[in-house]
């Protein structure tokens, strides 16, 4: 049996089945990147729910493993060659896994590179400025007199919405006809814009017809629904 002591987060979350991916995350945007490409890939896994409304993330048993205090993270015990991996940073998992089963990146040098330009778009600019216009429109910052810091997140979302609506104009997904980590990437940030912050009429979203296309068929993927709500909330 994998012995996973070595990983001081295993006696915080004890795992009940350590040949199995350990993945500590909570469904946010950037969570359910990482359940849902492992519900895609199959590979077998237990979750574990990190409850960051508790502050779960800055204690030592979880920094231990991520010590910017974020989830996701995982610890795959058979890593390369086949030790165990510690890993945090939602992009950086996710291209883990894809390469670790061979699935959602192409192996072909320039549609690869084609593909993480476009995870990394939305790490850098999809995910941050959506998060912020959550946090001023639906979270602390809604009781802000000053609407201006909000205004400013929610043009630069309706931008970066467009620059997505003309990327799916001509395409099924991100990539053009095949599904990647670039759609697991984006997916759960524009559900919870339009679902969970309540912006849509912000950024104009009843004016786009590629991204709610594209949203719509993400989300009826079986994986994606599952993945969407795990780890489960109590």
């Amino acid at each position: 049996m994998t012995d996973l002591a070595a990983f001081p987060i295993t006696k915080r979350w004890p795992a009940q089945h350590p040949d199995r991916i350990q993945l500590y995350s909570l469904p946010t945007p950037n969570g359910v990147k990482v359940s849902i490409m492992l519900e895609e890939t199959g590979l077998p896994y237990e979750p574990h729910l990190i409850d960051i409304g508790k502050n779960e993330t800055w204690g030592p048993e979880f920094l231990s493993l991520n010590p910017n205090g974020k989830i996701p993270a995982i610890i795959d015990p058979d890593g390369p060659g086949g030790q165990p991996l510690g890993l945090f940073e939602s992009g950086a998992i996710l291209v883990y896994l894809a390469e670790k089963t061979g699935r959602f990146l192409p192996t072909d040098p320039a549609a690869r590179y084609e593909t993480l330009q476009w995870v990394f778009f939305q790490m850098a600019a999809i995910g941050p400025m959506f998060g912020q216009l959550g946090f001023f429109h639906r979270f602390a910052g809604k009781d802000y007199e000053d609407k201006r810091p909000r205004d400013r997140y929610a043009a630069e979302s309706k931008r970066l919405l467009g620059v997505l609506e003309e990327r799916l104009a001509s395409r099924t997904w991100i990539m053009g006809d095949d599904y990647t980590i670039a759609d697991i990437a984006t997916l759960g940030w524009v559900r919870n814009l339009v679902g969970f912050y309540e912006a849509g009429d912000l950024v104009d979203y009843g004016a786009l017809k590629h991204v709610p296309r594209w949203l719509e068929a993400g989300l009826a993927r079986p994986a994606v629904q599952r993945g969407v709500n795990s780890p489960a909330r109590p």
